[in-house]
């Protein structure tokens, strides 16, 4: 890995706020269907027995198999069934992960929560699902922690109020550093991007980075950011485009946009993307729109909407 994404995929995990809570630990037997979609959270599954099939919209169904895991950034329309055919599969009720039967698919299922600049940025620039293959050979490291979730979900602790079965928190816990873990391959594989994850990787403009990404709308000049990294306007100035590569105004405008599109992507109007950034001309808006992204933010938000999921598969 080089020196320079190193160091920024260390800041990323280092400084990731990130909480997994069980939405349900067991197995579903026979025809079933289940899904963590509607809830406005991202979320996970996790194959702890057996296999089954993982549907997206517009995408052909993914075959899952024991030990593989998926992690879905944000709330996408998802199903999982025991066989190809989502159609044919109907609700059913989740047992207990022991006895294991044959006919069985043992999952743990729950949400994930980020918080802090890095979350800003990780669920910004990664795929919005992420697909561990059992068998990857770049995280043979995490099969212990496959073997540690499957005996804390068979591992069940008795509520001391009304005497029914919950699963361990522990295996929150393991889902975490699972991810982390991810998390790390991920970035290191992709083409990070140096500009915006450099500068929020260095302490003296963090803070600034979590204002700006908290405070996009805000009427920003060279001396607020300057004020905020505790530095004078013209150490500011040259100290900013040496780490980014750009002047702090263009950093400014190309952060927003990336803001405004995020927003588009998830079903904000263009009215709407645009104020959030600071925008309450339409026709300003739509010319550094496209100054940065390429296109208008109305065909930007057509083009995406018809798009299929972005999905990243660890498997080699």
């Amino acid at each position: 890995m080089h020196n320079q994404t190193e160091r920024l995929v260390h800041w990323l995990i280092s400084g990731l706020q990130l909480e997994a809570s069980l939405f349900h630990v067991g197995q579903y037997c026979g025809n079933w269907r289940a899904s963590t979609a509607g809830r406005a959270r991202a979320s996970f599954h996790l194959v702890l027995r057996g296999q089954c099939y993982l549907h997206l919209d517009g995408r052909a169904p993914l075959a899952l198999a024991e030990r593989d895991a998926v992690f879905l950034l944000r709330d996408l329309p998802h199903l999982l069934t025991p066989t190809p055919d989502r159609d044919a599969a109907r609700p059913a009720a989740m047992s207990a992960l022991l006895p294991a039967r044959a006919d069985g698919t043992g999952l743990a299922c729950g949400f994930f929560d980020f918080h802090g600049a890095p979350a800003e940025l990780l669920t910004a620039s990664f795929p919005d699902c992420l697909l561990l293959r059992a068998d990857s050979p770049a995280l043979r490291a995490v099969a212990p922690l496959f073997d540690l979730i499957l005996a804390e979900a068979e591992r069940a602790d008795i509520a001391a109020d009304d005497g029914t079965a919950r699963p361990s928190p522990l295996v929150s816990r393991l889902t975490e550093l699972l991810f982390f873990y991810l998390v790390r391959e991920v970035a290191s594989r992709a083409e990070v991007e140096t500009g915006l994850w450099a500068v929020a990787a260095q302490p003296r403009f963090a803070p600034l980075v979590e204002h700006l990404l908290h405070e996009p709308g805000r009427d920003w000049s060279v001396e607020d950011m300057a004020q905020v990294a505790n530095m004078s306007r013209a150490s500011f100035f040259k100290h900013f485009a040496d780490t980014c590569g750009q002047p702090p105004a263009q950093f400014l405008l190309s952060l927003r946009m990336n803001i405004a599109a995020r927003r588009l992507r998830r079903g904000d109007s263009v009215t709407r993307a645009a104020e959030h950034v600071g925008y309450h001309s339409p026709a300003a808006f739509t010319r550094a729109f496209k100054k940065i992204m390429g296109e208008q933010p109305g065909a930007y938000q057509r083009a995406r909407r018809s798009a299929l999921p972005a999905l990243h598969e660890v498997d080699a």
